[in-house]
Formats: C-alpha cells, structure tokens, sequence
C-alpha cells in the first residue's frame, strides 16, 4: 500500500464509509462472496473496518479474521470495533505488504479498493498467493480500475486465475 493518508483525510473517509455502509451494508457484497463458518478471512487493506462486524458473523466463533492496513488508525478502528461489539477471533496486522501468516492459512482473501494504492503489487499478490490455501479464493474489488486492468494486473503472473464475476467483485481462485 502506498504512504498512510493524514490522520485528519483518513477519518474523514472513515465518516464516509460509516454513511455508505448504512445505505448499502456490507454484509451484501460479502453473501455473494461464498463465505462460510469456520473460514479464516484475510481483510487486506482492512481500512477503518466496514466488512469487520459482518465477517464476524459470517465466519463464527469457529472462523478467524485477520485485518491488515498499513494506517495505525486504520488497526485501531478495528480493535475498537472488535472490544466494543466482544469479537474475539479478530487479529490486526500494522503492515504494507507482508501478513506474517503462515502458508495456506487462509480460505479467502478481501482485497476491496485497495490495489490501484499499493506501492509493490507483485509482492502483494505473491504473499496473498502464499497465504491462500489450495481451494481458496481472492475476492478483489476496486472502482478506481477498469475491468481489463483488473484482470490482467491479478492474472499476469499466473498466481491466479478468473473464477467468477459478479456486479462489485470478482473471484480469483489460486492457481
């Protein structure tokens, strides 16, 4: 991800957020996705935590989420979400690249609205690949980049390939 926005432009976006999701809650954009409980979700660029709460009720007690940002505000919004709502399988990562995973870890990774930012997206997309279990997927958003950009920036390396497309996401399963 690129260099953290200023404290005063990230909570401005936060608040933004805060009225889009109320208008078109996540929790729609994440039924389509395939998420069941149990799954161990990687929320990449995680920002001040929108798909947080849903997550958690998708995923379950038995499922695990791990937000990563490189904005401090960012993991802070998350850890407050997370004591304020008593989630407990919520893990944040302070990062712009590396997860500190382990390989396979991880059933589904959110990359939304984050990618036409980051600063190294091979290396990106190699740790994504790494963290992914076989039968996994990456589900990639982001309205800053026209269809072809994005599939071909994710699929060039051959770490991933097209499985599904939808209105707002598409599927990429590991290669």
């Amino acid at each position: 991800m690129g260099k953290p926005e200023p404290n005063f432009h990230y909570k401005l976006m936060a608040l933004f957020f805060k009225f889009r999701d109320f208008f078109l809650p996540r929790t729609n954009v994440l039924k389509k996705v395939g998420i069941e409980p149990g799954f161990h979700v990687l929320d990449y660029g995680c920002g001040p935590g929108s798909y947080i709460a849903p997550l958690a009720k998708l995923v379950g007690e038995s499922g695990k989420i791990y937000a990563l940002d490189i904005h401090p505000l960012a993991i802070q919004m998350v850890q407050d979400i997370a004591a304020q709502k008593g989630l407990k399988n919520i893990e944040t990562i302070h990062s712009d690249c590396a997860t500190g995973l382990e390989n396979g870890a991880i059933d589904m990774v959110l990359l939304y609205d984050t990618y036409h930012d980051v600063t190294n997206p091979n290396g990106v997309l190699e740790e994504l690949h790494r963290v992914l279990k076989l039968d996994s997927v990456l589900s990639f958003s982001d309205h800053h980049m026209k269809e072809d950009e994005i599939l071909s920036q994710i699929t060039r390396n051959n770490l991933f390939v097209l499985s599904r497309k939808d209105k707002k996401t598409y599927s990429f399963s590991k290669v």
